[in-house]
């Protein structure tokens, strides 16, 4: 019986809070906005490099996060939806009454001394049907678009401590070659022979046919971003571009903070104006 995918060993999960207990960085703090909420900010400072690895700046990356008790289940749930809604589901085998032959009766049902048979194309012959196999089937799971988002953001945001920032680099490559974009990640102190996720919201030609032949490297955008490849890779690259896009998309909203002070501030006015009216002290009836 066909079972559900789970994900390969090889995946390293990189080195994140979610999946080790390894302690983190002092560049990564973390602030927690609304105490009701499961949903806090995790604020990471990145460096910023120029295409020749020299330290330009720094920036500042501030994505949701699911609470650490819940951080583990959220993007485990999501990347067993990507995986699942993955799997074609064509597998088929047939069964006694769909496989080809077994017509005619093999031989006499008596007076031969042997087992009776009906078929030849029992499932205890080879070459007969298949008991319980697979049929195609749908293993497409359903899971809300905000827990998907927070499932994103939670893993860019334990994965930003091995992640950097270099400056647009899609007019550095006049033409293709791969033995430039290796340098390049030399430069950057990123091992070519390590898994790496770069997140550019615009490819240039020449930098996907340069890092095409790198089988460590994967290139995304905006619309190939995937949880899968965030957890799988041990270096996350991004480029100031793509760096804003998951700030706006994935960000925090500190808008947040005054929908809950105005929620309190009516809770506090519905509390005083209840007990201004439980002071009221009707005056007695001429009756």
């Amino acid at each position: 019986m066909a079972s559900m995918i789970t994900p390969p060993s090889s995946i390293s999960f990189l080195s994140s809070s979610i999946f080790s207990n390894q302690t983190r960085p002092i560049s990564l703090l973390t602030k927690t906005h609304f105490p009701k909420s499961t949903i806090r900010s995790e604020l990471a400072t990145l460096p910023v490099l120029s295409f020749d690895g020299s330290k330009v700046g720094e920036t500042t990356l501030n994505l949701k996060s699911a609470s650490p008790d819940t951080a583990r289940a959220v993007v485990h749930r999501g990347i067993t939806t990507d995986l699942n809604n993955k799997r074609r589901g064509t597998a088929s085998t047939l069964t006694r009454a769909e496989v080809r032959g077994g017509g005619k009766k093999p031989f006499p049902q008596k007076k031969l001394g042997r087992a009776r048979r009906g078929s030849q194309r029992t499932p205890l012959r080879p070459g007969g049907g298949v008991v319980f196999g697979p049929k195609p089937r749908d293993w497409s799971v359903k899971i809300n678009k905000k827990e998907k988002r927070l499932a994103i953001s939670t893993a860019l945001a334990s994965a930003a401590v091995n992640g950097i920032v270099v400056e647009e680099f899609g007019d550095k490559f006049e033409k293709p070659k791969t033995r430039e974009f290796i340098e390049a990640l030399k430069r950057w102190g990123i091992d070519p022979k390590e898994k790496s996720m770069f997140f550019m919201t615009e490819v240039d030609d020449n930098v996907v046919l340069s890092s095409r032949n790198i089988g460590t490297l994967k290139m995304l955008t905006p619309r190939t971003l995937n949880l899968f490849d965030i957890l799988n890779a041990d270096k996350l690259v991004f480029t100031k571009a793509g760096l804003d896009y998951l700030n706006d998309t994935y960000g925090y909203e500190d808008d947040q903070d005054d929908e809950y002070e105005d929620d309190e501030e009516q809770e506090a006015e519905e509390t005083g104006s209840e007990a201004e009216a439980e002071e009221i002290v009707l005056p007695p009836s001429d009756a």
